[in-house]
């Protein structure tokens, strides 16, 4: 996943004000504060990376705040000025202000998501609304936005250059949907509703955060965790010795539905417990419970919409994304749904008639499920999970396999800095060169899960590339791998394994930025577009050049065998049922979320999401949506809103651009270089959908998707 924030040249800001009765000493105070304060310092590492040796919890707030200030000031002096508007006095302008809140909001978005504490959360918390409240003093600013205009009016006569000229066109539509037409008394109903929004998607954050750690399972006997591994086993044990639970088993909840350790435990109450901590976790009547706080941003939203003049939310937000509309996206998902849902049905039957040959004596459920399709797939593919992982240990997949595709596509070459500051003893960076040898920027790896880490996997930019700012990029990748016991190699599944790859695919997106503007640079991109470098890159952890590169035994060094490759792709089409139907729920519910009107009547948020389900025909009892809407961090926080389709839509523009490769010689540099410069280099300068048929040479085709996915759609 790409963290997207729906912020174009302006990273969240907000209005300061002045209260009358401020004495000299909290004046003093806050005067110290900011001339101490690390993000008011000139950076002195390479690439403008932080130094986090010298970054204190204490610095972010004001320097948020500082920030803030100081590019409202800048941007109303854009707006103020007397001069006319031209290209470098008014969109250049904006493009170099707020540069200090961009540099600390990067840092704050990458701490409050991958190594939160109380005081970022409580920051976090009381800035959200601000945040919002000064996004809108710009975007609703009238004299700034006739100066926009009258730029974009009289383009065609300003004989800019393709990049400036797109430039333009994308400030002036941010602006528009933004609500810069909008009367005086509907843009402060919007502002308000725009400052509720943000707080409570804070807030949504930090009580999941909360729901996924209080969630985790505990266990006091062993015999109850029957099936893990030795080293599953240790590793628990010592998530439970550091939450102060010696003696005791603790298994974390990763961020979906389904749980990692429900393929392996035999016994079926510890899986059904398990399994309702993981479908239940923000779901107890308790401060960590989603439901009120989700239902209220979800009627946010569709006020929102109203005001600007839309149906619903889904279709305003839709409008600078290739589907374009909400009936597009419908019509996408509902042809797959009805391949997707017999093919799971399918696979019911299979696992209940596995179960019923066991005399088990149950009809099967959804902590079930996991389990016996192991034990289905060994039985047709004679793949054992635990046969592969041995082959897949992490640090080797990263060197041997991620970098060594970069290497082979685009010529890439990488060289851990150990003296660049990390936030957390885990996290490893690597300066990245290119082709020539020239350094191209920094990258950091995060791989493993903590408590106060956010779920899931992300990409993410400490700062952008743009040469009008003279930046190179620095990025970094956030997973959340278990860690494994002390002295004990980290192996993990192929699913990580692609994970990697996926990541890294935005990383490349990032480095290959080559762009005058940060507005337009890199993963600046649609999100139903962001997500199509990502998971092209999955493709290539099974290409074998790659595979048998970085496929090793950990302990006798000894290449993945053929055989069990020839395993794994036989089996790479089993359980798609189960797993398109997932995705398909989890994309359906978000879309159905945000085409509800301000006049709909809400049930509460488990009887919308079944009713909704059911309307689609994606309700299944034993395959439970990937996301349940009280644990959606994407569509609630994370800028996904109406857009978790996207990674469908991007499946489907993965594998025909991999359907290209496979035609034109595959893993080849001059095709890297290819696709580097028609797709990885371009951000957003050009209409994506037009660069994506430059390189296909065709309209999207859902025929490479069916074949990979192992359905026959008609």
């Amino acid at each position: 996943m790409k963290r997207l924030f729906m912020l174009p040249f302006i990273a969240a800001s907000a209005i300061l004000s002045s209260c009358g009765n401020t004495t000299n000493s909290a004046a003093e105070n806050a005067k110290n504060a900011i001339a101490n304060n690390y993000f008011l310092q000139k950076d002195t590492l390479p690439f403008y990376a932080p130094d986090f040796r010298k970054i204190k919890d204490s610095d972010f707030k004001p320097a948020l705040e500082e920030g803030m200030k100081r590019q409202l000031a800048e941007v109303e002096i854009i707006a103020n000025s007397h001069d006319s508007a031209t290209f470098d006095n008014t969109i250049i302008a904006l493009e170099k202000s707020g540069q200090l809140l961009h540099r600390v909001n990067a840092v704050f978005n990458l701490l409050t998501g991958a190594n939160t504490n109380p005081t970022l959360q409580k920051v976090q918390e009381e800035e959200a609304s601000k945040l919002a409240a000064n996004q809108d003093a710009i975007y609703l600013n009238t004299k700034l936005f006739s100066r926009i205009k009258s730029i974009y009016d009289h383009r065609a006569s300003l004989k800019l250059d393709a990049e400036s000229n797109r430039l333009v066109e994308y400030y002036y539509q941010e602006f528009v949907l933004a609500g810069a037409q909008l009367s005086d008394i509907d843009k402060i109903k919007l502002k308000k509703l725009n400052e509720e929004q943000a707080t409570l998607s804070a807030k949504f954050t930090n009580q999941l955060l909360a729901a996924a750690k209080a969630g985790a399972l505990v266990v006091s006997d062993e015999k109850k965790l029957a099936g893990l591994s030795k080293g599953e086993l240790e590793a628990a044990a010592q998530d439970a010795n550091n939450n102060n639970l010696k003696g005791k088993w603790m298994l974390p909840l990763q961020n979906t539905t389904q749980q990692p350790a429900l393929q392996s435990l035999t016994d079926r109450s510890t899986r059904q417990e398990l399994f309702e901590n993981s479908w239940n976790r923000a779901e107890r009547n308790d401060s960590n419970d989603t439901r009120k706080n989700i239902a209220r941003i979800a009627q946010i939203r569709a006020e929102q919409a109203e005001l600007l003049g839309f149906p619903n939310y889904a279709t305003w937000k839709l409008q600078d994304q290739m589907a374009k509309t909400p009936e597009t996206v419908n019509n996408f998902l509902l042809k797959l749904a009805p391949a997707a849902t017999a093919k799971a049905r399918m696979e019911a039957k299979d696992i209940q008639s596995l179960i019923n040959q066991q005399k088990g004596g149950f009809t099967l459920q959804p902590w079930d499920w996991n389990f016996y399709a192991d034990q289905v797939r060994k039985q047709k593919y004679n793949l054992d999970e635990n046969e592969i992982k041995p082959y897949f240990e992490l640090n080797n997949v990263l060197e041997n396999g991620v970098f060594y595709a970069a290497n082979q596509l685009y010529g890439l070459t990488f060289k851990e800095r150990k003296d660049i500051p990390v936030y957390q003893k885990d996290v490893r960076v690597f300066e990245v060169f290119d082709k020539d040898n020239s350094p191209l920027g920094l990258f950091y790896c995060d791989y493993f899960k903590r408590d106060n880490k956010s779920g899931g996997a992300w990409m993410d930019n400490i700062v952008t590339q743009s040469r009008l700012l003279d930046k190179k990029p620095v990025i970094y990748n956030v997973c959340n791998f278990t860690k494994p016991a002390p002295g004990q190699p980290a192996l993990i599944s192929f699913d990580d394994v692609t994970t990697m790859f996926h990541e890294f695919g935005h990383a490349l997106h990032g480095f290959f930025a080559s762009q005058e503007y940060p507005s337009l640079s890199g993963t600046s991109v649609a999100r139903d577009f962001v997500e199509f470098p990502s998971q092209f890159n999955e493709h290539w952890a099974l290409n074998p050049q790659v595979l048998t590169h970085y496929a090793k035994n950990y302990k006798t060094g000894e290449t993945i065998p053929q055989a069990l490759v020839e395993k794994i792709k036989k089996a790479s089409t089993f359980n798609q049922g189960y797993a398109l139907t997932e995705l398909l729920a989890a994309a359906s519910l978000d879309m159905q979320w945000h085409e509800i009107t301000p006049s709909d009547t809400l049930l509460n948020v488990d009887t919308f999401e079944k009713s909704s389900l059911e309307k689609t025909g994606l309700f299944l009892p034993q395959v439970p949506t990937r996301y349940r809407s009280s644990y959606f961090l994407h569509i609630w926080a994370n800028g996904y809103a109406a857009g978790y389709y996207a990674y469908l839509w991007t499946e489907m523009l993965d594998d025909d651009t991999f359907a290209w490769f496979e035609k034109n010689g595959g893993l080849t540099r001059a095709n890297g270089q290819r696709f580097r410069d028609m797709i990885l280099s371009k951000g957003n300068t050009e209409d994506l959908n037009k660069i994506f048929v430059n390189f296909v040479g065709h309209e999207p085709d859902i025929q490479p998707m069916e074949k990979d996915r192992g359905l026959l759609i008609k």
